[in-house]
C-alpha cells in the first residue's frame, strides 16, 4: 500500500478536497501506520506551548553577544598566533642568508648583480631560439593552420577572461 500522498496530507497542512479527505479517511482506517501518524499529530496539536521563563530572552541576548565576543578573541588570537609561527618559521629558513647578508654587504650585491645578469641573457637567448623556431614552423605550417591556432588561443583566452571574471566579480543584492 502506497503512503506518500497521504503521509503528505497528512504532515503538511494542506487543504483536501472532499474526494481527498474520503480517500484518506478510508486510508487511515485500513492503515495502522497513518492512524498511528494522525494521532500523533492530533496530539501533538492539542500540547499547549509553554512560554519562556522570566528573562529569557535578555539572558538568550547576553549569553549570544558574550559567545560571539569569545569567538571574535578566539579568531583574533589564532591569527595572531598564525602570523607569529609563521614569521619565526620564515625567519629560521632565511637565518643563514640573512647572516651572510649582514655579514658581507659586498657578497650579496655581487650575487645580486650575477642573478640580474643571468637572467637578462637567459631571457635573450629564449627570445632568439623562439624567433628562429617561429621563422621555421612559418615556412612549415599552411596560412590555415595559422587561422586555426590564432582562433584557438583566441577562444582560450576569452574562456579565460570570463572564468577570471566570473570567479572575481561581487554578487550584488540579495
Amino acid at each position: 500500500m502506497k503512503h506518500q500522498p497521504f503521509e503528505e496530507w497528512l504532515l503538511n497542512d494542506i487543504p483536501l478536497s472532499h474526494a481527498q479527505k474520503r480517500e484518506l479517511d478510508l486510508h487511515v482506517r485500513s492503515c495502522a501506520y497513518c492512524s498511528a501518524l494522525l494521532e500523533t499529530e492530533k496530539v501533538l496539536r492539542s500540547v499547549k506551548m509553554a512560554a519562556p521563563g522570566e528573562g529569557f530572552a535578555a539572558r538568550f541576548q547576553t549569553r549570544l553577544a558574550e559567545r560571539r565576543l569569545a569567538e571574535r578573541r578566539r579568531r583574533i588570537l589564532g591569527a595572531a598566533l598564525f602570523l607569529l609561527g609563521g614569521t619565526g618559521f620564515l625567519l629560521w629558513l632565511l637565518a643563514p642568508s640573512l647572516f651572510a647578508v649582514f655579514a658581507s654587504p659586498q657578497a650579496w650585491v655581487v650575487a645580486l648583480v650575477k642573478w640580474g645578469i643571468f637572467l637578462v641573457t637567459t631571457l635573450q637567448a629564449a627570445a632568439q631560439a623562439g624567433w628562429v623556431v617561429l621563422r621555421v614552423a612559418a615556412d612549415l605550417m599552411p596560412p590555415f593552420a595559422w587561422l586555426i591556432l590564432l582562433s584557438a588561443f583566441a577562444g582560450m583566452s576569452l574562456i579565460w577572461s570570463i572564468s577570471i571574471w566570473r570567479f572575481t566579480r561581487v554578487p550584488q543584492g540579495v
